[in-house]
């Protein structure tokens, strides 16, 4: 069984999705957007499999670990967390405030930190932590990511101790990098659209699904000896 955090659009659901057809049963959390969580409920069980929908804000300890206990409760057992509720910030370094600091990090990285220590409890060996990290937190390709970069990096960080320190757990922990995704938040054809693709070796946007593939690929047989690792499905953004 697998819980997916923000799992209702984009990336989210496109790994909710991928995990589905390798044959995993789905929990996914979402903060706003129910309709589009309950359509890729839908999608779930068309596929016959289970599938259910939390509302969760990722930024909240409260609603994270009640949304694990939830996923565990109803399914009986946890095997894989991906840790993909993001929240995002542009802007100069100099006007980034104390409370927008403050937000950025409790969904981009005290969430996850939180949701993969409820999870760890629940899984044995054999279980499997994915984290969504940015190709920002490798390169820092413009000027005003300052905030953004740091919460990604610092979610490298925790994946690759967590990697470490669950291992002999059975436990693996890696976070993956995407480089520009065309989703609703980030469309290849938006206003940053020329400029994000001139920084990739492939020339265009990735979609969705690339990087539910390499999630899917950790998340199944072929992820057991891979732990502490950084994967980046960029397009050669941070080559």
């Amino acid at each position: 069984m697998a819980l997916v955090t923000g799992g209702s659009r984009g990336i989210g659901a496109a790994v909710a999705i991928r995990l589905t057809t390798a044959g995993a049963d789905v929990v996914l959390t979402y903060q706003h957007s129910a309709d589009q969580a309950e359509n890729v409920v839908t999608e779930i069980k068309a596929a016959g499999r289970r599938g259910l929908a939390v509302q969760a804000d990722s930024g909240d300890t409260t609603a994270v670990v009640a949304a694990v206990e939830r996923a565990v409760a109803e399914f009986g057992r946890l095997d894989v967390l991906v840790n993909n509720a993001g929240a995002w910030h542009y802007g100069s370094f100099d006007e980034t405030s104390l409370a927008e600091f403050d937000r950025l990090m409790a969904v981009n990285v005290r969430g996850p930190f939180v949701a993969a220590q409820v999870a760890a409890r629940h899984m044995s060996g054999g279980g499997r932590i994915i984290n969504i990290g940015s190709c920002a937190a490798e390169r820092a390709a413009v000027p005003g990511l300052a905030l953004y970069a740091t919460s990604k990096a610092a979610l490298d960080g925790l994946s690759r101790t967590l990697g470490r320190e669950l291992g002999p757990r059975g436990i693996t922990v890696n976070t993956v990098h995407p480089g520009p995704i065309d989703t609703e938040l980030n469309p290849a054809d938006g206003p940053a659209g020329d400029t994000n693709r001139q920084f990739v070796a492939l020339g265009r946007y990735g979609q969705a699904v690339d990087v539910a593939a390499t999630v899917a690929h950790l998340a199944g047989e072929g992820g057991r000896y891979i732990t502490g690792a950084g994967l980046a499905v960029d397009g050669g953004f941070a080559a």
